[in-house]
């Protein structure tokens, strides 16, 4: 944690928010701004050229930006390292098409590349405060394109309700402060039309402000009521739903090592359980090799225990969001209400486990796992915890 502690001393302060620009170039992250600096983007959206230069521009203009300054010292933190590394999924994502660049989905990438970083080179993960902060800088850069774009939604007030919802998880996320981040973004280049997009990210924020959720989530009935809502079923926000689920099923999700089955053996002892890694070894399947026979089974079992409405825990990684939904999905369909719990714990401390496993996972399997990490978003389920170390 002594790099990362290096590298929060290098955001800017008052009073004269200066960026130390020559002490980020010899950080731990100059590689990637090397990287950057080799992206081009297209001229008509960004005529200053590559995203380094854009990355800067953006970063200069934030820390110049009121808004900014009257933030408290974390979420400065959080915004401005949001800022650095908003672009980072244009690295592997830019492309020529039709004989434009394009970076089609850099922004999911982007968060993905900054969650990796930030846990296993800065070691911020684990204990709640350090999960809260990290997925704050994710969430930023997984939605900066939206307050932009909040017109071409098909549905813009659930959809702003649906993001500031993430707020209940990564306490110091909102849609006030995504915005001043992507004021900056919108700043910070060369375009002709700088104050139509200003004017949209100002218009996101009333829309927000209107629906109750600019500066915290909006505040629902209920966990059922909050779940239908922002899964899409025709309701209004304020509405109370008479919630028919029969019981609970819990879905564990986490990396291999970061103690699901200590937790569940602590906490869910009464409840009855579908392990993947019993599964694999009484079908003797290792988990190298192809896993269909593996989940094909498990989804029987859970269809037994649903069909006779007894709650269960689900015990695999589930570390992507279309792994959970498959699952999720299952589980509603017997009228079940699920709880999502998501496990962390120190990256190295998490492959010590792992090590130290009867049925190790292969360690390029859990950094693979690692890259296209996802931590549940509030509105997968009716309930979504994410438990650290020390909670």
């Amino acid at each position: 944690m002594e790099e990362w502690r290096k590298l929060l001393a290098l955001v800017p302060t008052p009073p004269d928010w200066k960026i130390d620009w020559n002490a980020w170039y010899v950080s731990g992250l100059h590689t990637y701004f090397a990287d950057m600096e080799k992206t081009g983007q297209n001229p008509v959206w960004h005529g200053e050229g590559d995203v380094w230069t854009h990355t800067r521009m953006v970063c200069e203009t934030l820390v110049g930006m009121e808004s900014f300054r009257m933030l408290p010292g974390r979420q400065r933190m959080e915004v401005f390292l949001a800022a650095l590394l908003h672009d980072l999924g244009k690295i592997p994502c830019t492309k020529l098409e039709d004989g434009c660049l394009v970076s089609p989905n850099h922004t999911a990438v982007g968060a993905r590349m900054a969650r990796e970083l930030l846990y296993t080179v800065y070691g911020v993960g684990g204990t709640p405060e350090q999960m809260e902060f990290r997925e704050t800088i994710c969430n930023l850069i997984r939605y900066h394109s939206v307050p932009t774009h909040i017109l071409d939604q098909k549905d813009p007030e659930r959809r702003l309700l649906k993001i500031a919802a993430n707020g209940e998880l990564a306490g110091d996320f909102t849609i006030r402060l995504l915005c001043v981040l992507v004021e900056a973004d919108v700043r910070g280049r060369v375009y002709e039309n700088i104050r139509e997009s200003v004017d949209l990210v100002h218009l996101c924020a009333e829309l927000a402000e209107e629906q109750g959720c600019l500066d915290a989530p909006f505040s629902f009935a209920s966990s059922y009521a909050e779940h239908a809502f922002l899964s899409g079923r025709r309701v209004r926000p304020e509405q109370e739903l008479y919630d028919d689920t029969w019981g609970e099923v819990i879905l564990m999700s986490g990396l291999p090592g970061t103690g699901k089955d200590t937790w569940i053996r602590k906490h869910l002892t009464d409840m009855p359980m579908i392990s993947l890694d019993e599964i694999r070894k009484e079908l003797g399947v290792s988990p190298g090799e192809p896993q269909g026979p593996v989940a094909a089974a498990a989804r029987e079992k859970a269809r037994e225990y649903l069909r006779r409405k007894e709650s269960f825990v689900w015990n695999a990684t589930n570390v992507t969001p279309s792994l959970r939904e498959k699952q999720v999905r299952l589980f509603q369909d017997y009228r079940a209400s699920v709880r999502i719990v998501y496990l962390e714990t120190g990256w190295e401390e998490q492959l010590c486990r792992n090590q130290s496993r009867s049925r190790t996972v292969p360690e390029e399997a859990v950094r693979k796992m690692m890259r296209n990490l996802v931590l549940p978003e509030r509105h997968e389920a009716q309930m979504v915890q994410w438990i650290g170390e020390d909670a």
